[in-house]
């Protein structure tokens, strides 16, 4: 008995690497084999560099190539009308050994209940040779042997191309394995330098990469410096310069510099491997628009059999002498022409491609359903902090109050903030260090999300937020509006420092445009998208960024309760919104979205919430993955044309008794191929 459809099971090939179907991800079992639904042969889940020759492809090879042989003779002497038992003996091991493996995979397709393309080749190959056999012993004269050996053959070759052309799907995930070195060069305590395998590097490892090497694992650069190729990351050719405290991450290419890092992620947890697993589970994830192929496919099988035999039928009742070889002739080949392998290829091979390609440019994509509904979207919801701006605010003002000293204030906002993981908190925090200001004793700290902390410093009620916040506790302001206007209009952010219930000062936080967020912007723009500035920023310094940014729809002061409620506002209006954000406020929003677009600089929760990820958080990103969308989708549908028209076409014509079943054996290795081959153009795409 085949296991359980959606069990990991161990095939008799052995083996320790898990395989599943391309069309069929639900299957899964140890080793190689086919699949128990469809009869195609099974994949690794991950291609690997280390992983050998395809077993499969070698099998069907041999078999094409004695089969090929063995077939040429026996179409001359078809042709010739003669040597009936040369015929036979010829014959017999094209379809018994040769065309074995599709008799295999039709048994167990009428075992699951799951009649497939091998049910038809089997039907068709062994009725033409069981009755041409039939007339060799009985009649005297070979028929139809000719038609069995080369639709074998055919088959074979099919199976052969399509193997290769499938096997170049996976080019993307082996191409991301490679970037990753084999050794790394670490620092032993005497200071010389020793390669060891990059299975033995370990966090706190120092090690040293040099010019033109690859950065072996995630890290701090320690010592030197150089420009890195992150092109895995942004899809950006132009390197980045790494001086001592940047980030470098595994699998970038390092420049003409030598620089040492401290090593902090290895193995499966680096950003690479991570690339890797969400590019293999996306490859294999269903889009919805392949339940049309599934509801198809299910009862296309059963129908062509039952066209065969009507079309048998009239042939033998109706048609011209010899009634018998038209009625078998085009049975045969209605059977081999309507391979539904193609419909079946359809989805999944441009999904693979696509989800590939974008991985190189910098897109992750966890889900093919992602890539069907970011086509659809017409509204791009956009936070700001992070997103449109670096998310790295600094300090750019502190205006005291009457009565108050900056510094004090300062010192007073940075004892409160510390209690915060909020970006503006630590531009605070950070400033108050600089200055080299001491925080003070904090008590009694409470947090409201959104708004501002309160606490007792030192004794004194300090309270920091927002004006929203300065209202709700009372505390007029109105002393500061001059000042704050000012800075409004310069797109910085304020924030209020209220001291035993008065107006202490005002500290105006300032966070930089993202390089080439204006260009980006106007991509968007130029692919028909509505654009949304969703943040829970103050209104005037959203709207100021937002005119910068050429953005005329401006959603301020917005709590992270409320931004999912902003975004199902614009669901229910009827747009198809994706949302793009980075932080823990952004969660909500991303996974109320139809499609949830998460900047790879961001936050670990946001990501989880997303659909998609941009590993270096570049908006140029979304362009890219929206274009790819597009692309993909298109792609699909001219798949599924390919597959319906030339069975739309093809069938009538082989029941008309005008298509010979060789003819017909060609057609259908030419159509699965064909799928494949248009699916294989996303990976030349231009982002």
């Amino acid at each position: 008995m085949p296991p359980p459809l959606g069990e990991v099971a161990r095939s008799d090939g052995g083996g320790d690497t898990v395989y599943t179907c391309p069309m069929h991800p639900e299957v899964e079992q140890m080793g190689p084999g086919p699949c128990p639904k469809c009869g195609m042969a099974l994949e690794p889940k991950t291609p690997s560099l280390e992983a050998g020759p395809d077993p499969e492809l070698l099998d069907m090879s041999r078999r094409f190539k004695v089969c090929a042989f063995l077939s040429a003779p026996v179409v001359l002497l078809g042709t010739l009308d003669a040597g009936p038992w040369t015929q036979l003996i010829l014959t017999t091991p094209v379809v018994l050994w040769g065309g074995l493996p599709f008799f295999k995979r039709a048994w167990d397709s009428l075992k699951n209940r799951s009649p497939n393309m091998f049910t038809l080749v089997a039907m068709g190959t062994g009725v033409a040779y069981l009755y041409s056999a039939a007339a060799v012993f009985f009649v005297g004269e070979a028929l139809y042997f000719e038609s069995a050996a080369v639709i074998t053959t055919l088959v074979l070759l099919g199976q052969v191309l399509e193997l290769r052309a499938r096997g170049r799907t996976g080019a993307a995930i082996k191409a991301l394995l490679a970037l990753a070195p084999k050794t790394a060069r670490r620092l032993r305590a005497d200071g010389a330098d020793e390669d060891v395998p990059l299975e033995a590097i370990l966090p706190g490892d120092t090690l040293r990469v040099r010019p033109g090497e690859s950065v072996p694992v995630d890290g701090v650069v320690l010592e030197g410096g150089s420009s890195v190729d992150e092109s895995l990351l942004n899809g950006e050719p132009i390197p980045i310069e790494k001086r001592p405290g940047a980030p470098v991450t595994a699998g970038t290419l390092n420049g003409t510099g030598t620089f040492t890092l401290r090593a902090e992620k290895v193995g499966e947890d680096t950003v690479l491997a991570h690339i890797v697993r969400m590019v293999a589970e996306a490859q294999r994830s269903r889009a919805p628009i392949q339940r049309l192929a599934d509801r198809i496919s299910g009862w296309f099988v059963p129908a062509v059999a039952i066209a065969a035999a009507a079309a048998a039928a009239y042939w033998f009742f109706f048609g011209p002498e010899p009634r018998a070889a038209y009625a078998l002739l085009s049975a045969i080949s209605v059977l081999i022409i309507a391979c539904p392998c193609a419909l079946g290829l359809a989805t999944p091979m441009s999904v693979m491609v696509a989800v590939g390609r974008a991985a190189q440019s910098g897109v992750l994509i966890r889900e093919a359903a992602a890539l069907e509904l970011l086509e659809k979207a017409d509204t791009l919801v956009l936070d700001k902090t992070g997103t449109l701006t670096e998310g790295k605010p600094r300090l750019a003002f502190v205006q005291a109050a009457i009565g108050h000293d900056e510094t004090e204030v300062l010192r007073l906002a940075a004892s409160v903030e510390r209690g915060s993981e909020h970006p503006l908190a630590g531009a605070v925090t950070a400033a108050a260090a600089e200055k080299g200001l001491k925080n003070g004793a904090v008590m009694d700290f409470l947090y409201n999300p959104g708004r501002g902390i309160q606490a007792r410093v030192d004794g004194r009620a300090v309270a920091v937020g927002s004006l929203r916040y300065m209202s709700d506790l009372g505390i007029d302001v109105a002393t500061l509006d001059a000042a704050a206007a000012a800075h409004r209009a310069e797109g910085r952010t304020l924030l209020y420092v209220a001291v035993d219930g008065r107006p202490g000062g005002l500290l105006a936080v300032e966070d930089a445009v993202k390089p080439g967020a204006e260009k980006a912007v106007k991509e968007l723009r130029g692919l028909g998208l509505r654009l949304v500035m969703l943040t829970g920023d103050n209104r005037g310094t959203a709207e100021a960024v937002a005119k910068r940014l050429g953005i005329t729809e401006v959603l301020a002061e917005v709590l992270p309760a409320e931004k999912a409620a902003a975004v199902k506002k614009l669901q229910d209006a009827g747009r198809v919104v994706a949302v793009a954000g980075d932080g823990v406020n952004d969660a909500p929003a991303l996974a109320q979205a139809h499609v949830g677009i998460a900047m790879g600089t961001g936050a670990d929760v946001a990501m989880n919430a997303a659909a998609i990820t941009l590993l270096k958080g570049d908006l140029k990103g979304i362009g890219r993955a929206i274009r790819l969308s597009r692309a993909a989708m298109r792609n699909i549908r001219q798949n599924l044309f390919l597959a319906f028209f030339y069975n739309g076409v093809a069938i009538p014509v082989a029941a008309a008794g005008m298509l010979n079943p060789m003819l017909a054996g060609a057609a259908m290795t030419l159509s699965s191929v064909s799928v494949i081959g248009n699916a294989l153009r996303l990976r030349k795409l231009q982002l």
